[in-house]
């Protein structure tokens, strides 16, 4: 083996691939795209809002540009593209993203319309915002551990200071190798308010502590809709959603939109109003504006078409259609203080940072009280050459090396040493020395209250709770997203979304259907395709179901609003529908659900049934009436009181037989009774059939008999004298009238 060969480790490509991917998917979650539960940052982050302290872009401080801050963070600690950081750092400057945004943004950053419309770097300016002093104020106080950069040329922070649960506040989404994170984000005096809690209360439970945090606080003030008891299940399990729904009022009769869902964009909405109205599937919303301006910069009104529209149960619908109510994920998933990921609960996530908050101001205080000890040496060291000034001038004056005689004469320290060489004469004055007593004093009286601070589990507590409350109070503000109870919307039917204008349904021999305007529509002198004529017609509103009968009994519905217009010929049914080979479509009927009908073939035989148990959302149809052999379906007749209407049968021979609908019984399918009495002699084939029924109301109702060109109108009188009980033969009608091809109700 050459020794070029040795340097070079061989192992099997599968281990190489397992443990490269393993590498990458730690790197992914630990470096990129999990937050950690101390500063509430993901690395990027963390090294931007650094960066940006290192330009000195304070919140007072004048801004510089955002490709300033971009080079410094990719050339010094983030070795990646500048477009993954200039949006990250949008982000963080965004208003409608961020619940309270750590960059002060100038310039073109995005709208709720289009998040990622912002200008380019070369363009904006930023700054940090006051409340990043959360993370930053206690930076340069020993407070956290530094790690070097990408190249080893400087140092970076491994955390940051956080004075609050920054994890919580503004939340963070993430997709890692396996995992991701959703944290929502929640108000600062909220949480605040729960950390002091469980200060005082370490086995709070996470329902105690639910009382001070109510649920998540989105930047927009859109209703939070969950209930309280998902939301506790949420924080008790790290896993959950969170619903919003949008506010609106109403002014003048006119629906206003004031505020969305987080991450929902305006236009977005507009757009899927919009396509439903031209579908006519909002024929109750009259038109939509968006007066969206500066100072509302949510605004859009809808415009009902009359006051009678019932506005509440549009606006569920369209709660219920649109990303006016929208479902955010939750998944409290984070990198803990023992630097792995877990997805922790409520108290957990507390808990941890209250622990990291307590490290980190035990380092501070460890860190002052340092500082203080070595000024006190020094000072200690400056006295005494105050009470020797005499003998430290001679040694000054005339010894080779002052420095260790210095040390020799008066058992000083080098530390203290070099500072009394250091010091300048006229800092040896009179009022010096007592400027340096009251420092001194000063400064052991600090000394000994940090040390009592730092002994005492207590006074830290009490410490961390001061400083909690008083950053509540300067940066805290009051909760924008609404806790409302309300139950989940519910889309309208179909059938409510139309408009109910009367219409005549008509259908053709040839089986093709269409939907005129109107009731006063002649259905007969309509045009018609070449060989095809007129079959039946039905009249009801465009806001029902049409249904269809065809030759084997089967019933298919469809809404009426869907059939095309009269102008036309219309559509074949079987382009809708498939019924079985061979089959016509002989009848049809339109009305609402408890519309009851008469169903009857030309064999004498029906029954009563509700329009309901006819309609089928499948294409092939539902049974419905049992044929007999060279049966033929009738036209429906429509019952309205059927304990007092009155069934009107009349055969093609000219037998007319009127009983009682109650003497029918009511089925939802099969044959049914036996009507009028034919003859067995003239049934079959070319016999005697029923032309048609009819229902007639009593003392008021009257038909009319259609008998080639003749025609005949029976009033209520009239009709008497056929009265009967059902399945006799009837009486005979005038001649003339006896080869009846069709009966209607004209009264």
């Amino acid at each position: 083996m050459t020794a070029l060969q040795s340097s070079f480790e061989q192992i099997p490509l599968r281990e190489y691939a397992e443990r490269a991917y393993l590498d990458y998917s730690m790197y992914v979650i630990l470096d990129r795209a999990l937050p950690f539960v101390g500063d509430g940052l993901k690395p990027v982050q963390r090294r931007i809002v650094y960066a940006m302290s290192e330009l000195s872009l304070a919140a007072t401080a004048k801004p510089k540009k955002s490709a300033r801050t971009v080079g410094d963070v990719i050339g010094k600690f983030h070795p990646h593209g500048d477009s993954s950081v200039y949006e990250a750092m949008v982000l963080m400057a965004q208003p409608f993203s961020y619940r309270y945004p750590l960059i002060d943004g100038q310039g073109n950053f995005g709208s709720p319309d289009d998040p990622k419309s912002f200008a380019a770097m070369r363009y904006t300016e930023s700054r940090l915002t006051p409340i990043a002093e959360l993370l930053l104020g206690e930076l340069g106080l020993g407070t956290v551990d530094w790690s070097p950069n990408f190249d080893g040329t400087l140092k970076e922070p491994s955390w940051l200071p956080a004075r609050v649960p920054h994890v919580l506040l503004n939340g963070a989404t993430g997709i890692a190798v396996g995992m991701a994170t959703d944290i929502p984000p929640h108000n600062l005096r909220e949480v605040i308010a729960a950390c002091i809690h469980l200060l005082d209360e370490p086995s709070a439970s996470i329902a105690e502590l639910c009382e001070h945090i109510q649920g998540p606080d989105f930047p927009t003030a859109a209703e939070i809709i969950t209930p309280r008891n998902e939301l506790a299940a949420m924080y008790a399990t790290g896993y959950g959603s969170v619903r919003c729904r949008a506010v609106y009022t109403e002014e003048r009769g006119n629906i206003v939109l004031t505020a969305l869902p987080h991450q929902v964009s305006p236009a977005k909405v507009i757009e899927q109003i919009a396509a439903q109205m031209r579908a006519k599937k909002l024929p109750m919303l009259e038109d939509l504006r968006d007066e969206s301006d500066h100072e509302n910069p949510v605004r859009l009104v809808l415009i009902p078409r009359s006051n009678r529209v019932d506005t509440g149960a549009m606006m569920q619908h369209l709660f219920a259609t649109t990303d006016l109510e929208k479902s955010f994920r939750v998944n409290l998933n984070m990198i803990g203080l023992d630097g792995r990921p877990q997805v922790k609960t409520l108290k957990q996530i507390l808990e941890e940072w209250l622990r990291f908050r307590t490290d980190t101001v035990t380092r501070r205080l460890k860190h002052r009280l340092e500082k203080v000890e070595r000024r006190l040496h020094l000072l200690e060291g400056l006295r005494i050459a105050f009470l020797n000034l005499d003998e430290v001038i001679r040694i000054v004056r005339y010894e080779d090396e002052p420095k260790p005689a210095l040390i020799a004469r008066f058992k000083l320290s080098e530390e203290q040493a070099d500072y009394i060489l250091e010091t300048r004469l006229r800092q040896l004055a009179r009022l010096e020395e007592m400027k340096l007593n009251a420092e001194r004093d000063t400064l052991e009286e600090e000394r000994a209250k940090i040390e009592v601070t730092l002994g005492s589990k207590a006074r830290l507590k009490t410490l961390i709770k001061q400083e909690l409350r008083a950053d509540a109070e300067k940066y805290g503000d009051a909760r924008r997203s609404p806790l409302v109870a309300r139950a989940a919307a519910q889309a309208l039917d179909e059938s409510e979304l139309v408009v109910a204008e009367p219409v005549t349904v008509v259908l053709s021999e040839m089986g093709w259907a269409r939907a005129a305007k109107g009731h006063d529509v002649d259905a007969i002198e309509l045009s018609y395709r070449e060989g095809d004529k007129y079959l039946a017609s039905a009249r009801g509103k465009s806001s029902q179901q049409a249904v269809f009968l065809d030759s084997t009994g089967r019933s298919y519905s469809t809404h009426a609003h869907t059939l095309p217009s009269a102008r036309g010929n219309g559509e074949p049914l079987t382009g809708r529908f498939t019924p079985p080979a061979g089959a016509r479509f002989d009848a049809l009927a339109i009305g609402d659900n408890a519309t009851k009908l008469v169903l009857a073939t030309d064999a004498g035989y029906g029954f009563l049934t509700r329009f309901e148990g006819l309609l089928s959302n499948k294409k092939a149809g539902k049974q419905v009436i049992n044929m007999d052999d060279d049966a033929r379906v009738l036209a429906p007749a429509y019952v309205s009181d059927a304990a007092r209407d009155r069934i009107v049968a009349v055969t093609t021979e000219g037998h007319l037989l009127m009983f009682s609908v109650a003497d029918l019984p009511e089925l939802e399918r099969g044959r049914g009774n036996k009507l009028i009495e034919i003859p067995r002699a003239k049934r079959g084939s070319g016999g005697e059939r029923v032309a048609g029924v009819a229902v007639v109301a009593e003392g008021s109702g009257e038909v009319t008999l259609y008998a080639g060109q003749r025609k005949l109108t029976l009033k209520w009188a009239d009709l008497v004298e056929y009265g009967g009980n059902r399945a006799q033969r009837g009486g005979l009608l005038p001649r003339g009238l006896r080869h009846v091809e069709r009966i209607e109700t004209t009264g």
